[in-house]
Formats: structure tokens, C-alpha cells, sequence
């Protein structure tokens, strides 16, 4: 019963946005489509395959961390992760295999934030990112991914 219930979801997701972050600390490059391969995105600072060769984040969060942090708003560059899903519960995909696209992912852990949103949101931020942060991925099958992508459990429904 209890496998059930984790197995199911009222819809799919979908990707609003993509980013690549082609080095530490430097602007993200926000694209429409990009190209996921065993080590990330391509275009994006990760160089070796891994647990942390993606990362996702949920739309819905974005005005939570606003508010958390005192701003007004929130944009998903600021928080430098790659992909932004909406629609779907990203948390309950922790430890699923999820396509994206035309790849598929295996979420492996929660993203937390690093010290470095104390300084893009100011004081508070890293506080109001925890919790918030999305997952962690790495890359079963390669594809390609654009932004209006659908995000789907590849579990039983």
C-alpha cells in the first residue's frame, strides 16, 4: 500500500528553465535546450560523472525562499542549479529514476545550499535555501532536454 502511494502523482512536471554555470562564480548562461551527458550538462562547469552531475530545483520554491530571505523575489540563477521543474513534487523523486526529456536521471540527494547564497541573497540565505535547495542527479541515459520538457517518475503507476 505505502509503495503505492509513493509510486503515485497527480501529473507529470515540466522544465522552465535550463541553466549552465561554465565556472565557479561566474553569471549562468540561461538556454532553451541543452544536451545532458554521463558527466551533466554540456556547457556546465562538471567535468566527471557522478551524484551531483545535475541539479534540479522546483518552481513552486522560489517564492518560499524569497520570503525566507526578505526579497521579493527569487530567480533560479541566483541559486545555480541547472533545471527548474514545475508541477511535480521534485522531493518525492528523491531516489527515483526520473526522465527528463530524452534523459534519464537518477535523483541521489537533496541539494543543499552553499555558503555562497549568504552573499547572493544576503543575510539569511543560506538558511532560507535549506530545505529548499531541490536534488542532486546522475545520469542514467543521455538526451536532450529543452525548456516545456516533460518530468516523469519512471516508476509503476
Amino acid at each position: 500500500m505505502l509503495k503505492d502511494l509513493l509510486e503515485s502523482f497527480a501529473s507529470s512536471g515540466r522544465v522552465e528553465w535550463i541553466g549552465l554555470r561554465p565556472a565557479r562564480k561566474v553569471p549562468m548562461q540561461v538556454v532553451e535546450t541543452a544536451t545532458i551527458t554521463e558527466s551533466g550538462l554540456e556547457g556546465d562547469r562538471r567535468e566527471n560523472p557522478g551524484k551531483r552531475a545535475v541539479t534540479l530545483i522546483q518552481m513552486e520554491h522560489l517564492p518560499v525562499i524569497a520570503a525566507l530571505a526578505g526579497l521579493e523575489s527569487v530567480t533560479p540563477d541566483l541559486l545555480r542549479r541547472n533545471i527548474l521543474v514545475s508541477g511535480i513534487n521534485l522531493l518525492a523523486l528523491r531516489h527515483h529514476e526520473i526522465r527528463v526529456g530524452g534523459a534519464v536521471l537518477r535523483t541521489t540527494g537533496l541539494c543543499a545550499p552553499c555558503s555562497f547564497m549568504e552573499k547572493t541573497l544576503g543575510q539569511g540565505g543560506y538558511n532560507a535555501v535549506r530545505g529548499h535547495g531541490g536534488l542532486t542527479a546522475e545520469v542514467v541515459t543521455s538526451g536532450e532536454i529543452a525548456v516545456g520538457s516533460i518530468v516523469e517518475p519512471l516508476c509503476r503507476r
